[in-house]
């Protein structure tokens, strides 16, 4: 597989889907919105995106099933694209210019190549395994900081599982002290992208998808940075909770976390 080769096809049909998304900013009522549950919105934007997405993946790899976010396709044992076609519905919703198309092909848990666009920006984020991490082609490496008190953080809050409200909120409040800020973009896939580019130097969040994040691992990782979970024994793909950082203030912010997250799942 030539993987290289694969991202740059992958990409070519993420610059598509972006059109197609961009022409339908601004053009959505109330009615065309609905939620699968409390807070988590959908609309036809995300389906057509996701079609779209899946004819043309369909096509690059045949052997290669899905998991996506709105459920097209069939899981396969080995190879699957994982699939967000629009990460931050809700920005989309309310004319919030902060959105992606994530993409990304794992074969079993481990992401082989990934791809996000930031449609607004046109930003096209790209990585494969052993290849490095590139924004529209050109080289990216997370951030040199090397203390927590000089790192700008992004997070993002849980709009359906408040069962640790208030262990998060203990994290939030002290990291809000200990860092040079906090920012909340709505997009997993923006914040990891921002994280591989050195904009921000962490990331942090509980209650994620495979399809919000598999893609960023993979740019993080190829871009130098470190990613894990909460805990040591967690999947930052499957297992909800991901750290994904420069790797310098990784150790740094695992312990911050350590002292307020008591989750024992």
């Amino acid at each position: 597989m030539d993987l290289k080769k694969l991202t740059e096809q992958v990409t070519a049909l993420s610059v598509d889907t972006a059109s197609f998304i961009r022409s339908e900013a601004g053009k959505l009522t109330e009615a065309r919105v609905s939620a699968k549950s409390a807070n988590n919105l959908v609309t036809h934007v995300d389906h057509v995106s996701e079609d779209r997405l899946v004819e043309g993946l369909e096509r690059l790899l045949p052997e290669a099933g899905f998991i996506a976010e709105e459920g097209s396709g069939e899981q396969r044992e080995r190879l699957n694209w994982v699939i967000d076609p629009l990460d931050g519905t809700t920005n989309f919703v309310h004319g919030v210019p902060c959105y992606c198309i994530s993409i990304a092909l794992l074969e079993g848990t481990t992401p082989l190549l990934g791809v996000v666009h930031e449609v607004n920006r046109d930003e096209r984020f790209t990585a494969w395994s052993g290849g490095g991490a590139y924004l529209n082609g050109l080289p990216i490496r997370v951030s040199q900081r090397a203390h927590l008190q000089e790192s700008l953080l992004a997070t993002g809050f849980p709009y359906d599982d408040f069962g640790y409200e208030a262990e998060y909120m203990d994290l939030l409040r002290e990291l809000m002290h200990r860092t040079r800020g906090i920012r909340r973009l709505g997009s997993a896939a923006a914040d990891l992208a921002y994280v591989a580019c050195g904009r921000f130097e962490a990331f942090y969040e509980y209650g994620l998808n495979s399809w919000d994040v598999a893609a960023g691992v993979l740019l993080v990782r190829e871009a130098g940075g470190k990613v894990s979970g909460f805990r040591p024994t967690k999947d930052p793909v499957f297992d909800e909770e991901i750290v994904a950082s420069n790797s310098a203030i990784h150790d740094e912010l695992l312990e911050v976390i350590e002292r307020n997250w008591q989750r024992q799942d």
